[in-house]
């Protein structure tokens, strides 16, 4: 499909500086763009890129000052790269299969009340008891286990499996490979040195809005439910424990744990393999930097590195002081080389 930068800039509100019927197909990348694409600047640090490009046309920030002439069609709107992923929802739409019915063989229960426009893939189960909303896609092999609700407009990719009784909002995407839930860790010690399994009979609650990201696992409380809060954005190959609530709005990037019974609150970004103790709080708005190990809990707004995960300038202090460990060596054995050997 093809879009002028006319119909683009009515789309989004946008100002068109160059050539209004400049036309794009495709979208790239800023230093990657050939004609009849469409890129966007918002990283500084690609200025460069804009006066060298071959995009069609660049969306460009209103407050962004030209150093030199440039060759292609600006469209400048308030935010660049919110607003490519707008254009990439849109694209996304447009070319998106519209997929409807149930594709033979799957398993189907009879008591549920499957929608007109809803989608079961090939080798899809759907149990006994479950509900699903107008618009719900359940892809091939995917498994929607006994009394699961799927709310409307949510997408369950191949492979996932969603345990029974779990709830999941309107307009997820759960994506290949997720697990929700599965049984908590949950094991008594016994005086014989065994464990004794102890019974996960709550659920998983997953609110509105959310994305799971491939392979990302979060389990079953073991009373009452483990909860994702409205909006929240988990990566590829996350661990939830049970009883975990993230809150509202939260994002997390690849490979983070966070024990049972912890509570991450609203507005969090947490990077990658940032490890949550278990029974802790976490305030909104709070930032963890990659690989942070998380004991305690976190006041709102905290910013955090390091294992143990320390205040951000603390860390940074820490680092500094590490550098200097060497010549901080070199001068105290010189000193103790002088006291042993006075002259």
């Amino acid at each position: 499909m093809e879009f002028s930068a006319q119909q683009i800039a009515s789309l989004i509100g946008g100002t068109i500086e160059g050539n209004p019927q400049a036309v794009v197909s495709s979208f790239a990348k800023i230093e990657e763009a050939t004609q009849g694409s469409i890129t966007f600047l918002a990283n500084p640090k690609y200025n460069h890129y804009l006066y060298t490009t071959n995009a069609s046309i660049v969306l460009v920030s209103r407050s962004l000052e030209l150093e030199q002439p440039v060759s292609t069609t600006l469209i400048r709107v308030d935010d660049p790269y919110a607003t490519l992923a707008q254009l990439l929802q849109f694209a996304q739409q447009a070319m998106a299969p519209q997929l409807q019915g149930v594709e033979q063989p799957s398993f189907v229960a009879e008591d549920v009340d499957l929608p007109a426009d809803a989608y079961v893939g090939a080798f899809a189960y759907i149990g006994t008891g479950c509900r699903l909303g107008s618009g719900v896609k359940v892809y091939p092999q995917a498994y929607i286990g006994p009394g699961v609700t799927l709310g409307e407009n949510t997408v369950v990719y191949p492979g996932a499996r969603i345990y029974h009784g779990c709830r999941i909002g309107a307009r997820c995407i759960i994506h290949a490979g997720a697990v929700i839930g599965a049984d908590g860790f949950g094991f008594a010690p016994t005086a014989d040195g065994s464990y004794s399994k102890i019974p996960q009979i709550g659920i998983v609650e997953i609110h509105d809005d959310v994305e799971i990201g491939a392979n990302t696992t979060v389990d079953r409380a073991t009373m009452g439910a483990t909860v994702i809060e409205q909006g929240a954005k988990l990566d590829n190959l996350i661990q939830a424990g049970h009883n975990t609530v993230i809150g509202r709005n939260t994002v997390m990037a690849a490979q983070v744990g966070i024990a049972g019974s912890t509570h991450i609150g609203a507005n969090c970004m947490v990077g990658g393999q940032v490890g949550f103790a278990g029974h802790i709080t976490v305030g909104d708005g709070s930032k963890f930097g990659a690989q942070s190990g998380v004991p305690n809990s976190v006041a709102p707004n905290s910013r955090v590195l390091g294992s143990p995960a320390v205040p951000e300038r603390d860390f940074a202090r820490q680092v500094v002081y590490t550098k200097r460990l060497a010549d901080l060596f070199a001068r105290v054995a010189a000193i103790e080389k002088v006291i042993n050997n006075p002259q």
